[in-house]
């Protein structure tokens, strides 16, 4: 949510960043309009208010006739009182229904532009060549026994999967090598809900362009996450957290839900675009004045996490068009799929600034006060799309798979070999 003082005092600078997010800039006039609408509304209930409280003073020292002119009066100015205080809910829905649909506001030094338009940061590692045709995953995990979309289409529909034997144990290793890796760097371990209520989705961000990805119960008017970035963000909502216990930073384990509205024809093969899959979450609160340095740490996580499992990837820094509502500015890794001879994204991690914070309302205090918090998160690891990784990166020419080293000890294998 954006800070009104700021657009008050600045509103052309929130303007540019809606253009340059490619969304709509006369929402900022609206507001504007409708905040000076509910502050002349709020001003004349306070005004009003005051006069009775005034009055009623005076009618505690009055007495006989002008005690009962004082009366009438009060009653007058009672109906008054009541008819503008009612006349503020519908502004301040009003207002609150604008401010929710202005997104975060643009980092200075963010590439602006569609998705295709990021900027690479780094490349990372040497690609991987074969001198045997490169099997895609689907043909690596059926040789293996570790895939099988067929029965998870037959039981479930389109874009389900059965992680099978060896699938699964690299699955289950990537999350514990990814818990390792988060505690070692000073993230609490969670196991998040998957199951949230509406101010917990909205908060995030994820029931404005995003609405049409999430699942929704309506019998509970619960929703599943797509992420629990958004379970980890609404742990501390309508919360105070003490400036000196900052940065709070969570890893949260959780089965994630995403739709894939409009995403017909893309990816069909597979399991790199899936309706369930688990994930790690890095998520941390902290100061906003360190909000840029903590999303620099942040980055620098995800690359090491790569960098263990051995992978070729380059990080972006991704176009504003391209970030979603909450962040501010957003990184991303991507690694090398062979079968696609393509980088696709394995992590991301954004800046969400105060802008959740706002709207969740978490709060930090100190010495300088108390304020919005800044809330920020990053991918680790997303298990389907780092099973993919894996087993393709590390394929043979027989269709056995090597097991990165550092999943080994949790694999209880060295090579992943056809059935």
């Amino acid at each position: 949510m954006i800070d009104l003082k700021l657009l008050r005092d600045d509103p052309e600078r929130v303007r540019q960043s809606q253009r340059d997010r490619f969304s709509n800039p006369d929402l900022i006039d609206q507001l504007l309009a409708a905040d000076e609408l509910r502050r002349a509304a709020n001003q004349k209930f306070d005004v009003l208010r005051n006069e009775q409280k005034t009055l009623g003073k005076e009618i505690a020292q009055a007495k006989g006739d002008e005690k009962q002119e004082k009366l009438a009066s009060a009653a007058t100015l009672s109906v008054a009182v009541k008819e503008a205080e009612a006349a503020l809910g519908p502004l301040d829905a009003e207002c609150k229904r604008l401010q929710m649909g202005i997104e975060n506001l643009l980092q200075p030094g963010a590439p602006v532009g569609h998705e295709a338009d990021f900027v690479v940061i780094e490349t990372v590692g040497t690609r991987p060549t074969f001198d045997f045709p490169v099997r895609d995953h689907i043909e690596l995990g059926e040789m293996l026994g570790a895939i099988d979309t067929e029965r998870g289409a037959k039981v479930s529909g389109a874009r389900f999967y059965f992680l099978t034997g060896p699938g699964a144990l690299l699955e289950l290793a990537l999350i514990q090598h990814a818990i390792h890796s988060a505690v070692k760097n000073g993230f609490v371990p969670m196991i998040a809900p998957v199951l949230v209520k509406p101010e917990a989705m909205e908060g995030t961000g994820f029931l404005g362009e995003h609405s049409a990805e999430v699942y929704h119960l309506p019998e509970d008017d619960l929703y599943l996450v797509g992420t629990s970035e958004v379970p980890l963000a609404a742990y501390h909502m309508n919360e105070i957290l003490d400036g000196a216990t900052l940065p709070r930073r969570y890893a949260g384990y959780s089965s994630c839900f995403r739709r894939e509205a409009g995403s017909y024809g893309k990816d069909t093969r597979g399991i790199i675009r899936v309706h369930q899959f688990e994930k790690v979450e890095m998520f941390s609160y902290c100061d906003p004045a360190e909000a840029e340095a903590e999303h620099l740490r942040l980055l620098g996580w995800e690359p090491e996490f790569l960098d263990s499992l051995g992978l070729h990837y380059q990080v972006i820094d991704v176009a504003s068009g391209d970030l979603g509502a909450s962040a501010a500015r957003k990184f991303d890794c991507e690694a090398w799929l062979p079968s696609q001879e393509t980088f696709r994204e394995v992590t991301s991690t954004s800046n969400c600034t105060d802008f959740q914070a706002r709207r969740l309302s978490i709060r930090m205090k100190d010495e300088a006060g108390t304020r919005p918090i800044a809330t920020l998160n990053g991918t680790l690891c997303a298990m389907a799309r780092m099973v993919v990784m894996v087993l393709e990166n590390n394929q043979q020419a027989d269709g056995s798979v090597v097991v990165p080293e550092v999943l080994r000890p949790y694999m209880g294998m060295d090579i992943i070999r056809p059935k």
